[in-house]
């Protein structure tokens, strides 16, 4: 019964993710979307992969393609930014900088992987790609997964 559940809310959320998801990718391991735009540019989430239960502290990686990663403090570079993870909420609003708290958080150091912890249930996780300033790509560069934490 509860992999029934879990299935049905995945599947749901799946498709309100891929639906959502513009620009850069979408859709993490669905298998069944592009996690690239047409001109070959994009992120991905590569670890973990959506639907993969996991601990309280789950490292997550990301992948660019047509894109470079530097430390924000580089400055604004076109084809080049940093990694944020948005967790449980909505994208941020087009041409303004990205906020920092719990949900909205920052891998300004040019990082490509972040461990973060989360509390046990099912989370949404998305990748979005910024330039220096914080402020993403337009359209927003992005992929998306959904885990469970147990």
């Amino acid at each position: 019964m509860i992999k029934t559940v879990r299935f049905g809310i995945l599947a749901a959320m799946v498709f309100s993710v891929g639906c959502a998801a513009q620009g850069g990718s979408g859709g993490g391991d669905t298998g069944t979307m592009d996690r690239v735009s047409g001109d070959g540019k994009g992120v991905k989430i590569v670890k973990p992969r959506t639907a993969e239960s996991v601990d309280n502290k789950v490292e997550v990686c990301l992948e660019t393609s047509g894109y470079t990663v530097e430390p924000a403090k580089n400055g604004v570079n076109e084809g080049k930014g940093h990694h944020h993870l948005i967790v449980d909420v909505d994208l941020p609003p087009a041409g303004q900088p990205i906020p920092k708290d719990s949900n909205h958080i920052h891998m300004g150091d040019g990082s490509t992987c972040k461990t973060i912890e989360l509390s046990d249930g099912m989370h949404r996780i998305q990748a979005l790609f910024a330039k220096g300033n914080h402020v993403p790509y337009d359209p927003p560069v992005t992929d998306s997964i959904v885990v469970f934490v147990q």
